[in-house]
């Protein structure tokens, strides 16, 4: 299913930035924020774009034939690199893909190992599980997640 090719985030339509992330399926599994206005949205590409200039770090829109289909990334968040997926609903039989590349991206900026955490609203996947070294739950910003380890090959 290939067709996937990744742009830095300030390559990406603002516009259906915005409507992609402001997708009701898309905010039910991210922590509680305010939706994006034109403002909002600039802020928050900008600090992206802020991390994915960070040693270790990579931040992308994800598109697909040619659509914006989320964005993906490696960060840094309390001293561990976690990496993150968000696609939207039409997309969701990308994140395998998705997922491979950014394990590879991992392996390229040396890291050993990485963190992914879903919210208490996601399913637990079995795939991860299987990958992961350490399966726990954990809380950030007062919500529950689910968090795997995930050594990098």
């Amino acid at each position: 299913m290939r067709g996937i090719s990744y742009l830095t985030l300030d390559q990406a339509n603002p516009e259906a930035l915005m409507v992609l992330l402001n997708e009701p399926l898309i905010r039910r599994h991210l922590i509680e924020h305010e939706p994006f206005d034109h403002g909002r949205l600039m802020q928050w590409v900008s600090d992206k774009l802020m991390i994915d200039r960070t040693p270790g770090c990579k931040i992308r829109a994800v598109t697909h034939q040619g659509r914006l289909a989320g964005w993906c990334g490696i960060q840094k968040e309390q001293g561990e690199y976690e990496i993150a997926i968000v696609l939207g609903d039409a997309f969701w039989g990308l994140g395998r893909e998705v997922f491979r590349d950014l394990m590879e991206w991992a392996g390229e900026l040396g890291h050993h190992e990485v963190l992914i955490h879903l919210l208490e609203t996601r399913r637990e996947y079995r795939f991860l599980k299987k990958l992961a070294s350490v399966v726990q739950q954990t809380t950030i910003a007062d919500r529950q997640f689910t968090t795997y380890r995930l050594p990098v090959a």
